[in-house]
C-alpha cells in the first residue's frame, strides 16, 4: 500500500529536523534561556557565546571569548580593498555576502568541517562581519575607515566603526537588546538555507553566504528596511489611521506584522518596541511612534495581525541616526551566531536534507519521432 502524499505549501508546520539550540514554543528561548531575560541581564557577547559554545559564559571565559575576537577584528588586504571599492549603489546585502565568499579564501581553515574548526570559523566570521559593514558603509560616504575599538565591546564597537563616534550610553543598550533578539530564531528560511546547505557537507562560509541570499528577501530580514517607509508614507499620526484603513482595503502588505509561527504577537517585538520608543523620545521622533502605535492598533482589530521584530527595529535604527543600508547587514553581524551554531548542529549528525515534490506536470507521454 503506497503512503499518501502530505503536501504543506511552505512547509507550514513541518518538523524538518530537531535542533537544541532553540525554540520558539511558548516563547523564544535560546538553548532553554528565555530571550526576554537573556536581553535584560546579558550582553550580546554572552549570548554569542551561548549560542556557539552551548553555555553561558564564566567570567574567565568571557573575557577569553572577546580576546579570540578581538584578534580576529581585521580583515585580508583583498577583502578590505572589495568592500571599500565596490559601486556605490551596490545592494549593501550583496557586498556583505560576497565578502564572506571572499573570506572563505583567506581562512585557513575552510576546508576543515570539524565541529572544532568550525568554531573557530564561527567566531572569526563574528568578529570580521562588522568590520566588512562597516567598511563597505563609510567608503559609500567617501569617509576613512574607523578602526575597532573592542574594549568598547561588540555593540558599542561596531557603533563606533559606523558612526565614528562612540555612542550614548542608551543607544549602546538598545543595539545591544536588538542584537541579542536576532540572534536565533529556530529553523527560519535562512537558518533552514544554512542548514540544508552544510547537510551536502558544504563548508561553514559557503552555508553562511547562502543564509545571507536567504536573509536579503523583504519577506525575511529586509522587512526592517521598509519599517520607515511604511511610516513616512503615513504622513504622522494625524493621519495614519486613514492610511492604515486605506491599505487593508487595498488589501496591501505592511511590512513587519504577521508571523508563520507567532500568531498572537512576536514576544521580541515587545521587547524592543521599548527601546524604540526611548530612543524616538531621546532624538525627537516620537510622532513616528504614536503613528506606529495607531497601526498596531488598527491591525490588530480588523486584522488579528500584530507585529514582529522587524517593526521595532527599524523604528529604533532609525532613531539612532543610522540609515536603511545598514539594517539587514546589522541583523547578518548578530544571526551569523546561529546560522553558525545550526551548522555545526547539522553536521554532528548529518543526514543531507532532500525533501520530495508534488508533481503537477503532464502525465507521461511518448516522445513523438522527430522529422
Amino acid at each position: 500500500m503506497s503512503i499518501p502524499e502530505i503536501y504543506s505549501p511552505g512547509l507550514e508546520g513541518v518538523i524538518a529536523g530537531e535542533t537544541a539550540v532553540s525554540t520558539v514554543t511558548g516563547g523564544l528561548r535560546y538553548r532553554g534561556y528565555s530571550v526576554t531575560e537573556l536581553a535584560a541581564k546579558r550582553s550580546f557577547e554572552d549570548v554569542a557565546h551561548l549560542l556557539l559554545h552551548g553555555e553561558l559564559p564564566t567570567a574567565p571565559q568571557r573575557a577569553e571569548f572577546q580576546k579570540r575576537l578581538a584578534s580576529a577584528q581585521r580583515l585580508p588586504a583583498q577583502v578590505s580593498g572589495f568592500v571599500k571599492e565596490a559601486p556605490k549603489a551596490a545592494a549593501s546585502m550583496d557586498v556583505l555576502r560576497t565578502a564572506v565568499s571572499m573570506l572563505a579564501l583567506h581562512d585557513p581553515e575552510t576546508g576543515d568541517n570539524s565541529h572544532a574548526a568550525n568554531l573557530r570559523k564561527a567566531e572569526r566570521l563574528l568578529a570580521q562581519i562588522p568590520v566588512a559593514l562597516a567598511e563597505h558603509y563609510r567608503a559609500t560616504k567617501g569617509l576613512a575607515p574607523v578602526p575597532p575599538k573592542p574594549e568598547l565591546g561588540f555593540a558599542a564597537n561596531l557603533l563606533q566603526m559606523v558612526l565614528g563616534k562612540a555612542p550614548s550610553a542608551s543607544d549602546c543598550k538598545a543595539f545591544d537588546v536588538s542584537l541579542i533578539l536576532y540572534a536565533e530564531h529556530e529553523f527560519n528560511a535562512s537558518t533552514f538555507t544554512a542548514r540544508v546547505v552544510c547537510s551536502t557537507q558544504a563548508d561553514l562560509h559557503a552555508s553562511i553566504v547562502a543564509a545571507i541570499g536567504a536573509l536579503k528577501g523583504p519577506l525575511h530580514g529586509g522587512a526592517n528596511e521598509k519599517v520607515m517607509d511604511v511610516l513616512l508614507a503615513t504622513g504622522g499620526p494625524d493621519k495614519a489611521e486613514a492610511w492604515i484603513r486605506a491599505a487593508i482595503a487595498r488589501k496591501e502588505k505592511v511590512m513587519g506584522f504577521g508571523h508563520r509561527v507567532y500568531k498572537t504577537g512576536d514576544v521580541r517585538a515587545r521587547v524592543l518596541k521599548e527601546y524604540a520608543a526611548e530612543a524616538a523620545q531621546r532624538s525627537g521622533l516620537a510622532k513616528w511612534e504614536e503613528a506606529a502605535e495607531i497601526i498596531e492598533r488598527i491591525l490588530a482589530q480588523e486584522k488579528n495581525l500584530y507585529p514582529n521584530l522587524d517593526w521595532p527595529a527599524g523604528r529604533l535604527f532609525h532613531a539612532m541616526g543610522l540609515e536603511t543600508p545598514l539594517y539587514t547587514p546589522f541583523f547578518v553581524a548578530s544571526r551569523v551566531t546561529g546560522w553558525s551554531a545550526h551548522v555545526m548542529e547539522q553536521l554532528d549528525n548529518n543526514r543531507i536534507i532532500r525533501p520530495r515534490a508534488r508533481y503537477t506536470g503532464p502525465e507521461e507521454r511518448t516522445v513523438p519521432a522527430g522529422h
